[in-house]
Order: structure tokens, then C-alpha cells, then sequence
């Protein structure tokens, strides 16, 4: 058979020119980082494309859409304000950017050097103030940040570190010099996605990656592990010790744009993944939720926002910091990595004056430029400025809107003529940055090579010595389509950055070292109170969606049968008590194709009611922060099972609109969902260890069962649906014991075997008393805070077996031919179920007093 390529080649053109034709060109003023003239391609891609043949090259495309699948299966995200908090899948290239050593030599210097820069001048800021005294710093340029903390103020971190972490954005400029565009050290972001990037890249092009001698990452966050844990040392007093750190990562949430990143990094880190409603200070001194109590936090790595850090000396708005945080802070019991305070440093004023900072206070030059900039609050600089320049990015001193109109590079460059009355009004709000024409990179798009422009944001990692180590790699964005700032916001893209080598990679990894016994006598793994409670949501969202889509199979599949008239208003009450399908408006009553529209319009998680979808998207959530626990297998399929059941009805979404669906592909994507649902199942029961947070997973799934058996089953006897054919073969259906009650009783239609079956038998997995026996016994295997030694146990406050009903109870009919007994035992459990939810979220999760179902009882 003929190679047939799906990037064809002019018969006779050698492969580097046959590449080259399919290369956009640059515009004009712009390094190119591809070609060294339109008919060379640079010495790093030439070998690049060398090692992938033409064979690699012609697979692009298709290479390109395993990246995409990779992005998918890993439900890599990025939160996007300007979605209403939605979420975007991460947007990865496949091409990486190539940096050659000579180069990566002296940005490596650069970067290392501006950052003990930065953290010299956090420490003279927040100390002795000599650079703003002696007119190296200007004081509103300082103090007019909302990112200089004055609660801070006095405080010295151990050894004076005010910085562990440092980025760098980096561009190379039209004669091919790399300036320094911005630098991070608030909380700065990126890290993580440049390890997933390099962990789907280098797979992808694995030969490439191996012979171009690409370092690994992994040394890089073991340094920052190592870092961590020695600022521990600092706060680990007394009979503490010699004990283990604990480090958490802090995080704002799952609305943050990065909490993807925060994920990643603590669960490759090793160390906790916690909120602010996580944390909480006793007596200067900072700790964890756990389920098993509060438990010593001796470093925090911070991805949140300075000014969100502390309500109580911070902003007194923020719900998603931790009271008394700073207090801990200076008491000396807790490091919080980077400083709070830090992000004054990033604002572009601060460029103009870092090259005679740089003289006084390391007595060097920039080894890496700054893009020159001129600080307004300066009336020397801004008429400079003004003289120099027509056009320029105008851009905010410090964050937040300080004029009329938006300022900042994404607005592109601005003519400075229509700006100067405004820059009049507020000067020290504006900083004014000359245009720098970025280099533009290749970037593989539907058979073409791309060309766009291309910021590198570099990490530099500090150690307990004051030493600085660079990450060999780096966080590469692109712009987007028609976009001259590089932004992911803007819809830009990432690639990885690869640094090529003459030395052989490390093979350094980050498996510890050997364990002995005395290390296993001690080890236990810290499950904090927001892991446990996703792993208790994880298994009420998976029971519920799993009873959701078997109760839409059996009403979606009763509908045009014979039986569908009498059963329409027991279809239409399950549902709606399911959550199925919203109230109907009072005094009126929706038609059989009305009911079913309806149905099928509110399955979709985008829908307005909690429907299946939600819940999908629900247990997707909850297992997102509680990855560490699962296997991929576990994980890819609770990730299919949504975005396979969102994509199924995404394609029917117009005919479902219209009202012209078919029902059986509704039906098909049911099933298959079913499906997805049952291995999900089977990988929490069979794939999971059996610890206190599994526990509580099994309890949540049983509560859930619990509840949702005795809806059913309370529904079907208020309808009077029990005693009709067609209701009994509902309940069987919906407690998924059809064939196990044909088999025991063929050809009998009897209420008394009926509910032995579905209530009593304790070997039916779906029994409503198996289950809640199941799940009475599985409570007192939890274990007890030391908060709450003197309470009850949960089982205890339970209904026993003994107080529930008896079968021939349940059967019996009182005056008004009512199944009060049985309509009562419903209620009655599903009014345990939720004060049992209630207490277990304030013993374990919120770790309150008793909650105030069971205090009223």
C-alpha cells in the first residue's frame, strides 16, 4: 500500500524545504523563532523535525488530536471569569518551544539574579526602608499599592526569605535579546500546567524529547518540596520536633482559574490541598480539619491573593482566607510561602528603577532587561515618555481601574497624545511601557505552521540557603488569532519549553527514599475534613445519578406503553421528587409529551434543575480534589461518564429544543451512561483502600440508597401505583430485583413476598432494611474527633432494626385503604438520612457542635 500523507510533499523538495513552504511567515519587526531567513530553519528546529522524519511530520494532525484527547481525558481546565465560571478545556499545542543552552545559560542567570532582587527589596520595604529613604523607591509608588501590607510591616520570615517562589515573563525582542516583561511573586501561577504539559509532550514525542537531551522538571519540584519542608523546621518547637511537617497548599476554591494547577501540584507534592474553611488558628497557632481532628499546620504554600489572606487585618470582605492567619504568621508558628505582602513587586512602575536598585543593592547590572518603562507618578519620566514615544501600552501602576477608561496591554498600544489628560488627573496610577515586538514561535493549525507571538514564563526556586535554582523549562503562552497580548483569558494557547542539552538528563525523580519499619510504625496519611467530604459527595452524586438515569430508563420506556396511563402520575411524582423535573406550576398539569420534553430538555448539566447531568458533573467535581485517591482507571471513567453523556446530548440539543428528538438516542446515550455508572461502582467498592475516608464514601453512597429506595417506594403507596400490575413491576424495576423475584415467586402478584424482597431480605443488595443495616454498622467504624469523644455514636442516634416496622406491618392497609405504616417508615428514614448527613457534616467536616436535627430530637 502507497504512504499516503496527510501533509503531502512536492515530489523532489527536500523535507526541510517542503516544512518551510508550509510555514506562515513572520511579520515584519519580529523575531522569528522558526527560520533563521525564509529558506533556514534554525539549528534547534532543524534537528527537532530531523528526529521526527517525515513520517512524524505528516502525523501531526493527528498527533495534535492526542494532545487534545490527552487534555480531555485528564479534564485539564482552565476557570475563565468571563464564562460566568465555567470552565474551558486547557488549551495545550503540540509543538513545544525550543530554547538552546547557550541561550537558557544567561536567561537562567537573569532570572535567578532578579529574583534575590525582589526578595532584597521585600526585605528593605518591610525592614529598614533605606531604599525608599536614600530615593531608590519612590514611597507612593510603594505605598500606594494595595499589594504592600502594612500589618507585615517588622515581620522577617525565617533567614529573611521573604520569597520562595519567583516567575518571570520573558520575550525576545526584534533583535532577538530576551527582556523581562513582568515578574510574579504574589501567588504566581503556571507551574503546574507546565508540568502536565511536559508529562503529555514529552510522551508524545518521546523520541525527540530523549535526543535532544530535554532536563526534567522533576528535580525542580523536589526543590521546592525540600524548601518547604526545611521553613518547617522553623515552626516545629518542642516535643514537635523530630516529628513530620505538615505542609498544605492553599487554595481560593474551585471558582479560581488555576484550582486544576492547585490540584496537580499538591497531589505531586505530596502535601495537603486545603481552603480557608479548611484551616482555623486555636491560640496563635494554625490547623487542619481532619477527620480525625485538628492537626498542626506548620507551612502554608499560598495560591491565594494577598489581600484575601486574613479577614480579620486584610480585606474584612474575604470568606475564603483564614481568620488570624498573619497573627500565627509573626507569632512564628506558621511560614507562609510566598510572604503575604510580596505583590507590590510586580508593578510595571517598578522596572524603571530596578537597574540602579540592582547597582545598590548587588552591586550589578540586569543581567535580563526590563521593557523600558516610565512610571508616571514621575513628571521627568512621563514628559520623557510623551517625547519619545506616539504609541505605547499604558498600562495600571497597581491593580484595579483608575481613570475612565481600561488600561493594560491587553487593550493594545494606545496613541499616548489621547492619554495625556488622563495621565494628568491620576499620574501615579499609570505606568507607560514601550511596544515590544515579541517573537512569534510555530504552532501546528490544520496543516499549517502558525506563526504566534510567545511569552516564556520561567520559575525561579528558592532554597533555605538564599540560594536560587531556575527551573529548566518554563510555561510557555501564545497569543490568539488577531491578538497582540499574550493572554489565556484572551483565548491564547500553551505549549511546553523544551531547554536543550549537550549533558545527559537527569534521571532524578521524586521517589523518596527507602522506608524502614520504624517509618511504617508511624505512617498514616492526613485525610483532612474537605477530602473526606468529597469523598462523601463522590458517593452520593454517584448513587444519585446512577438511581437517576434507571428511574429516566423506566419512565422514558413506559411511555408509550399500555400501562402508561395509569402510571402517569406515579411516573410524574417519582420524577419530580427525584429532582428530575421542576414543581409544574399550581393548577395545572403537564401532558404525557410535555412530561417527556421536559424530562429529557432538564437531563443536561447546563440545564437550570439539578438534574442527571449535575450530578454527573457533581461526583466529576468532588473526585477532581480527591484524584490522589483513585486509579486512572477510576478516574478516566468518572470523567467519560460526563463528558461522554454532555457531548451525547450536546448533539442532540437542537432536535431536543425543537421537540423533534428521537427517543431512542436519548435512550442509547441512557444506557451507556448506565454503564460508565456501574464501573464507577464497582472501582469505589473494588479499587479503593479501605480507610476512614472510604468510609465515609460507602456512607455517603448509603444514605443516598437509602433515601432514594424510600422515595420510590413511598411514591408508588401514595399513588396507589402497590397494588396495580403495573406499579408492582415499577418497584421491582426501580429496586433493580426483577429477576430475582421472578425467580422466587414466577407468575405471583403478592404485596407480602413483594416487599420481603425489596424491604426485608437482607441478601438483596438493594433491600431497603439490607442497606440501612449495611450502613448502620459501617457508621461505628468511623472514627471519633477528639472534639466530639463524648457524643453519641452515629449509629446510635439511628432508628434500630428492631424500631422499624415488621413485613407484616408494612402490609397491612388502615381505614382509608392507606399503607400509613409503610408511608411512615419512609418518611421516618428519610428523615434520618438527612440529620444523619447534617451531623456527620458538623462532626467531621465543619467540625461544629451537634447539629440541630439531632438537638431537637
Amino acid at each position: 500500500m502507497a504512504f499516503q500523507s496527510s501533509l503531502p510533499f512536492e515530489p523532489g523538495v527536500p523535507h526541510a524545504d517542503a516544512l518551510l513552504l508550509r510555514a506562515l511567515p513572520v511579520r515584519d519587526g519580529h523575531w522569528d523563532e522558526l527560520r533563521e531567513d525564509p529558506a533556514t530553519l534554525r539549528e534547534p528546529w532543524r534537528r527537532f523535525f530531523e528526529l521526527l522524519g517525515e513520517h512524524g511530520y505528516a502525523n501531526l494532525g493527528a498527533l495534535s488530536d492526542a494532545v487534545s484527547r490527552r487534555v480531555r481525558d485528564n479534564d485539564i481546565t482552565y476557570n475563565v471569569y468571563a464564562d460566568q465560571g465555567g470552565s474551558r478545556a486547557w488549551a495545550l499545542d503540540l509543538l513545544p518551544f525550543l530554547i538552546d543552552e547557550q541561550e537558557w545559560q544567561r536567561i537562567e542567570r537573569g532570572v535567578a539574579q532578579r529574583a534575590r532582587l525582589l526578595n532584597a527589596i521585600i526585605a528593605d520595604v518591610y525592614g529598614s526602608q533605606t531604599l525608599l529613604r536614600d530615593g531608590y523607591l519612590p514611597p507612593a509608588l510603594v505605598f500606594g499599592h494595595p499589594g504592600y501590607l502594612r500589618p507585615v510591616k517588622g515581620y522577617v520570615p525565617p533567614n529573611g526569605h521573604y520569597l520562595q517562589l519567583v516567575a518571570i515573563d520573558l520575550a525576545r525582542n526584534n533583535d532577538g535579546e530576551w527582556t523581562v516583561l513582568s515578574q510574579r511573586t504574589e501567588a504566581p501561577s503556571g507551574l503546574g500546567y507546565s508540568l502536565e504539559n511536559r508529562l503529555i509532550v514529552s510522551d508524545i514525542f518521546a523520541e525527540a524529547f530523549r535526543e535532544m537531551r530535554v532536563p526534567r522538571l522533576a528535580a525542580s519540584f523536589s526543590r521546592l518540596g525540600s524548601t518547604l519542608a526545611q521553613l518547617a523546621t522553623h515552626t516545629m518547637r518542642g516535643s514537635n520536633a523530630n516529628g513530620h511537617p505538615h505542609i498544605a497548599l492553599l487554595t481560593p476554591g474551585p471558582y479560581s482559574e488555576t484550582y486544576f494547577e492547585h490540584v496537580f501540584l499538591a497531589r505531586y507534592l505530596g502535601i495537603t490541598l486545603a481552603e480557608g474553611k479548611d484551616l482555623t488558628v486555636r491560640d496563635d497557632v494554625l490547623y487542619l480539619k481532619t477527620l480525625g481532628g485538628l492537626e498542626r499546620v506548620h507551612v502554608l504554600l499560598r495560591r491565594l491573593d494577598d489581600a484575601f489572606c486574613d479577614p480579620v487585618e486584610l480585606r474584612p470582605d474575604s470568606t475564603i482566607g483564614v481568620p488570624g492567619l498573619l497573627q500565627v504568621m509573626r507569632a512564628g508558628n506558621v511560614v507562609v510561602s510566598n510572604v503575604p505582602g510580596a505583590g507590590f513587586v510586580e508593578s510595571p512602575g517598578l522596572h524603571a528603577f530596578l537597574p540602579a536598585i540592582a547597582q545598590r543593592v548587588l552591586g550589578q547590572s540586569l543581567v535580563l532587561p526590563s521593557v523600558p518603562t516610565w512610571w508616571c507618578g514621575e513628571a521627568a519620566a512621563r514628559d520623557e515618555a510623551c517625547r519619545e514615544l506616539d504609541h505605547a501600552f499604558v498600562m495600571p501602576t497597581w491593580p484595579g481601574r483608575h481613570g475612565t477608561r481600561p488600561v493594560g496591554m491587553e487593550q493594545g498600544v494606545q496613541h499616548l497624545k489621547d492619554w495625556r489628560d488622563e495621565i494628568a488627573h491620576a499620574p501615579d496610577g499609570y505606568t507607560i511601557q514601550a511596544p515590544l515586538a515579541l517573537s512569534h514561535a510555530p504552532r501546528f493549525d490544520e496543516g499549517l505552521l502558525d506563526m504566534r507571538a510567545a511569552v516564556v514564563r520561567c520559575y525561579a526556586i528558592g532554597d533555605a540557603n538564599g540560594d536560587w535554582h531556575v527551573m529548566p523549562g518554563g510555561f510557555t503562552r501564545f497569543a490568539a488569532e488577531r491578538q497582540a497580548a499574550v493572554s489565556m483569558q484572551l483565548g491564547g494557547s500553551s505549549v511546553d519549553t523544551w531547554i536543550l542539552s549537550s549533558e545527559p538528563p537527569s534521571t532524578f525523580s521524586l521517589m523518596p527514599a527507602p522506608l524502614t519499619p520504624a517509618d511504617l510504625s508511624r505512617k498514616h496519611r492526613t485525610i483532612s475534613s474537605r477530602a473526606a467530604e468529597n469523598l462523601f459527595w463522590s458517593g452520593r452524586y454517584g448513587e444519585r445519578a446512577e438511581n437517576s438515569v434507571r428511574l429516566c430508563r423506566i419512565i422514558l420506556g413506559s411511555l408509550e406503553s399500555d400501562d402508561s396511563s395509569a402510571l402517569f402520575a406515579t411516573l410524574v411524582e417519582l420524577a419530580r421528587r427525584s429532582n428530575l423535573v421542576p414543581p409544574p406550576l399550581p393548577g395545572t398539569r403537564a401532558t404525557l409529551r410535555e412530561f417527556e420534553q421536559t424530562l429529557i430538555a432538564s437531563l443536561d448539566e447546563s440545564s437550570p434543575w439539578p438534574s442527571v447531568g449535575h450530578n454527573l458533573a457533581g461526583q466529576a467535581r468532588a473526585s477532581g480534589e480527591v484524584r490522589g485517591r483513585l486509579s486512572n482507571d477510576h478516574w478516566r471513567t468518572i470523567i467519560a461518564a460526563r463528558n461522554d453523556f454532555r457531548d451525547a446530548l450536546r448533539r442532540l440539543a437542537p432536535r431536543i429544543e425543537a421537540g423533534q428528538y428521537n427517543r431512542l438516542e436519548v435512550m442509547t446515550a441512557l444506557e451507556r451512561l448506565a454503564v460508565h455508572l456501574t464501573a464507577i461502582s464497582g472501582a469505589q467498592g473494588d479499587r479503593m483502600t479501605r480507610d476512614e475516608a472510604w468510609r465515609l464514601l460507602f456512607v455517603g453512597r448509603h444514605i443516598e440508597r437509602v433515601s432514594s429506595l424510600s422515595t420510590f417506594l413511598r411514591t408508588a403507596a401514595a399513588q396507589h401505583a402497590i397494588g396495580t400490575h403495573a406499579g408492582f413491576d415499577l418497584l421491582l424495576e426501580l429496586f433493580d430485583s426483577t429477576l430475582t423475584y421472578r425467580s422466587l415467586y414466577p407468575g405471583r402478584f403478592q404485596l407480602l413476598p413483594l416487599l420481603d424482597l425489596l424491604v426485608v431480605e437482607p441478601t438483596n443488595p438493594r433491600s431497603l432494611y439490607g442497606v440501612y443495616e449495611r450502613l448502620v454498622d459501617k457508621l461505628d467504624d468511623l472514627p471519633t474527633p477528639a472534639a466530639h469523644a463524648q457524643r453519641p455514636l452515629l449509629s446510635s442516634l439511628l432508628p434500630t432494626l428492631a424500631d422499624l416496622p415488621t413485613l407484616e406491618t408494612l402490609c397491612e392497609r388502615d381505614v382509608n385503604d392507606e399503607y400509613t405504616a409503610l408511608i411512615q417508615m419512609c418518611d421516618r428514614l428519610t428523615a434520618s438520612m438527612a440529620a444523619l448527613s447534617n451531623e456527620i457534616s458538623a462532626r467531621y467536616f465543619s467540625h461544629a457542635g451537634a447539629s440541630q436535627a439531632w438537638t431537637a430530637a
